[in-house]
C-alpha cells in the first residue's frame, strides 16, 4: 500500500561544539603627548644662535631669559658683575618669567660658560620651578673651557630632574654648527616634536 505521507526521516544525533566566539577590539596605544621647551641665557649672542638653531631643528617653544637689570654691554665690565655674582650666589631677577613649565616635559638649557660655571639668571630660572621628572638637556657656548662646573651646578639645582648629555659650543660653533646639533638631538632621542 502506498501512502504519500509515510517516509523514512534520517536524524543524527547533533554533537555539542563548545567554542567561544570574541569580539576583538582593536588597540591603539600613543605616547603621552611630550613637550619641549628651550630656555636659554645669552649675553654676546652666541648661545641665541645656537638656541635659534635647536628650534629650527625642533619646533619647539622657546624663552630667552632677559633681566630686569641687564648686565653692562661692555665685556670687561661684564666679566667682573659675573664674578661678582656667582661669590654672592646673587638671583638676577627675570623679565617677563613663564607662569609654569608644568606642560613641558623636556627642557633644553643654553648659556655661556660664565668663570666655568652657569651665569646666575640660569641659577634663577632652576630654582622657580620644579623640575621633578623633566629632563634637562644643556647646552652651553664656551671660548675654551667647555661645561667647567656647569653641569654639577645644574645637578645642585635641579636634583629631581633627569640630566642629559649636553652639547658645548666653541663660540658660535661655526659651520659644523647645524650638524653637530642635530647629532646632539639624536644622542638625546630629540626630534621635531619632542622626546620619543
Amino acid at each position: 500500500m502506498k501512502a504519500a505521507n509515510l517516509g523514512i526521516r534520517l536524524v543524527r544525533s547533533a554533537v555539542e561544539i563548545k567554542q567561544t566566539v570574541t569580539a576583538h577590539e582593536s588597540v591603539i596605544v600613543t605616547k603621552p603627548s611630550v613637550k619641549t621647551l628651550i630656555v636659554f641665557f645669552s649675553w654676546s649672542g652666541n648661545t641665541r644662535g645656537i638656541a635659534h638653531e635647536i628650534q629650527k631643528q625642533t619646533g619647539a617653544d622657546l624663552f630667552e631669559i632677559m633681566l630686569v637689570h641687564p648686565y653692562s654691554t661692555s665685556y670687561n665690565t661684564v666679566l667682573m658683575q659675573a664674578q661678582e655674582d656667582q661669590h654672592r650666589q646673587a638671583r638676577p631677577e627675570i623679565q617677563d618669567p613663564p607662569a609654569s613649565i608644568a606642560e613641558y616635559d623636556t627642557i633644553l638649557l643654553g648659556y655661556p660658560n660664565w668663570w666655568a660655571s652657569i651665569p646666575m639668571p640660569i641659577a634663577t630660572f632652576l630654582e622657580s620651578y620644579d623640575f621633578a621628572g623633566k629632563t634637562i638637556v644643556p647646552f652651553c657656548s664656551h671660548g675654551g673651557g667647555r661645561f667647567g662646573q656647569s653641569l654639577t651646578a645644574i645637578a645642585k639645582l635641579a636634583p629631581n630632574a633627569v640630566l642629559g648629555e649636553g652639547l658645548s659650543v666653541h663660540y658660535s660653533g661655526g659651520g659644523t654648527l647645524a650638524e653637530d646639533v642635530s647629532k646632539w638631538l639624536a644622542r638625546n632621542n630629540v626630534n621635531a616634536i619632542g622626546i620619543i
